[in-house]
């Protein structure tokens, strides 16, 4: 039996209740993560002119396919520059709601996308089974067919739409689903998506970066700065900081963009960590000591050239390469002296699988769900399905939780699905904001040579800071 635990509720058996995300997949080492790629907000950010061969980014988590809409670009030319955005939602006044007491699931079941949307229909099939009516409908994996499984869902009965996969199915979507009255938990990360009944449950970049700046700030530290390849996902990144640290009243950040490779990679290293200020005046001080053309002079010059520069003007540094570039990353840092024994590194939740090529960034930080707490998923649907569950089923397995809880009432009420309290699930804490914006905890982990650490527990509700 369900029963509300402090404000909250939970779940029999499957752990506790909450959503998971993704829009888009990523590809992570052959399978697909649930951190997506999402558009970015609005900021002014410097980009280093492409020094570097041109060609496309691949990195792991970043690496955007068929589900996100979003792929490596590069911004124009120049240094300063307005990042590029995405129209957003709106947020119309709500529609009467509807009374429907199905669930419907809007998934990818044939198709190229087929592997992807079987899976997850099968995790909410778990989470259903002793809930509501669970009406199944193929998208097809397009826009269109999203459309048209959306209206015969709701002509169906449908009171909630769990679904569809992906940003495009989503914005094609809502608004037919708001003009029933039927609210959507999507499977998309694009927040951009997000109005009164209509949810992207997916781990965004945002997200991410705001729980990582919290982290820093609650360690004494408060100059923020980030060095990003100039991308939808860095650049989404880079939106989060830009509210991260203006969210918890801190300076407005450094943000230098990169091109991929070395070359552009070294030019915007060595900008953002301000090495020609910094090393200038011992450059200075050498030059008149050797301009003496005296052995004192050059004793001095040696000295000089042996000193330490100061430190960066940051004590931490967002970054969110993966990969080759990260390794170029990596070399460049020290070459500039940024020491990590000064700047905390952090970064995406990508860097959580090898692949990426985190190993490089010993010490650094990054923001994602506690592994721990989707165990007993893990062991439910393989006995049931003689198969771990995907990454993206644990989206569909916490939006058919969400269902279960609220199943019973008058249709799925906004009220229910917007309490404060928030849900708890195989990803951790999350909560629905009526305005189609999504809280989350999130875990903050740090890389070390053995594996992933965690640092700091992932959040419980919304009063922890970093939510």
């Amino acid at each position: 039996m369900l029963r509300p635990v402090a404000g909250s509720f939970e779940l029999p058996a499957f752990g506790r209740m909450g959503a998971s995300g993704l829009s888009a997949p990523m590809h992570q080492g052959g399978g697909w993560s649930r951190f997506g790629c999402v558009f970015p907000m609005t900021g002014v950010f410097r980009r280093l002119p492409n020094a570097a061969t041109a060609g496309a980014l691949f990195s792991v988590g970043l690496l955007v396919g068929v589900l996100s809409g979003c792929a490596p670009q590069s911004g124009p030319s120049g240094r300063d520059y307005q990042p590029r955005t995405a129209p957003t939602a709106g947020t119309p006044a709500p529609v009467a709601q509807s009374m429907g007491g199905r669930v419907a699931i809007l998934l990818p079941l044939s198709g190229p996308l087929a592997d992807r949307g079987q899976p997850m229909l099968q995790a909410a099939q778990l989470a259903l089974e002793s809930g509501p009516p669970l009406d199944a409908r193929d998208t097809l994996g397009t826009p269109d067919g999203a459309a048209s499984a959306a209206r015969a869902a709701i002509a169906g009965g449908g009171g909630l739409i769990l679904g569809p996969l992906t940003a495009a199915e989503t914005a094609a979507v809502s608004p037919i689903a708001r003009e029933a009255g039927v609210p959507v938990l999507a499977f998309t990360n694009a927040s951009s998506l997000g109005q009164a009944g209509v949810w992207p449950l997916g781990i965004t970049p945002a997200q991410q970066v705001k729980r990582l700046v919290v982290a820093a700030q609650t360690q004494g530290r408060s100059q923020m700065a980030a060095l990003l390849p100039d991308n939808d996902f860095g650049q989404a990144m880079a939106a989060g900081l830009v509210q991260a640290t203006a969210s918890v009243g801190l300076p407005a950040p450094v943000i230098v963009m990169h091109a991929p490779g070395m070359g552009a990679i070294n030019t915007a290293a060595r900008e953002v960590s301000g090495y020609g200020s910094r090393r200038g005046p011992i450059d200075a001080q050498i030059k008149a000591a050797r301009a003496l053309n005296t052995p004192e002079g050059r004793r001095q010059a040696q000295d000089l050239a042996r000193s330490r520069i100061g430190p960066p003007p940051f004590d931490t540094l967002l970054l969110a390469d993966t990969r080759d570039d990260l390794q170029a990353v990596a070399a460049m840092l020290p070459y500039y002296d940024v020491d990590h024994s000064q700047v905390q590194i952090i970064g995406p939740a990508q860097w959580s699988s090898p692949a990426s090529g985190s190993g490089a960034m010993e010490g650094a930080w990054y923001a994602a769900p506690d592994p721990a707490q989707r165990a007993a998923l893990e062991q439910s649907f393989t006995t049931r399905y003689n198969t771990p569950p995907s990454p993206l089923a644990d989206l569909a397995f916490d939006a058919a939780s969400i269902a279960r809880v609220l199943a019973g009432q008058a249709g799925f009420p906004v009220a229910g699905l917007t309490q404060p309290a928030g849900f708890e699930g195989v990803d951790g804490w999350v909560a629905l904001l009526p305005d189609g914006q999504v809280r989350r905890g999130l875990a903050v982990f740090k890389i070390e040579r053995g594996g992933p650490a965690m640092i700091e527990p992932a959040p419980q509700s919304g009063a922890a800071p970093g939510s």
